[in-house]
């Protein structure tokens, strides 16, 4: 399991990440505080608060997902 953190700044941001993470075959959620969603669920991420730092956990490894995450990480 891997964990990130990103944030997203505008909803272009917000569906490139959901496409980038429909592509992977496993489980990916997007969390702050105690509100989970699911990555792949354009409404479940526009719902989240994007003034906020997001963390992203896989629950399995994809090279070119952890590429483009890089875009948006948080130093």
């Amino acid at each position: 399991m891997v964990q990130r953190q990103i944030r997203l700044n505008e909803t272009g941001d917000v569906k490139e990440f959901v496409t980038e993470a429909s592509k992977c075959e496993f489980d990916i959620d997007v969390f702050y505080n105690r509100v989970i969603i699911d990555a792949k669920s354009i409404l479940g991420v526009l719902s989240m608060d994007l003034t906020r730092v997001l963390t992203v956990r896989c629950n399995g490894h994809d090279e070119k997902f952890d590429r483009f995450l890089d875009r948006y990480a948080i130093a």
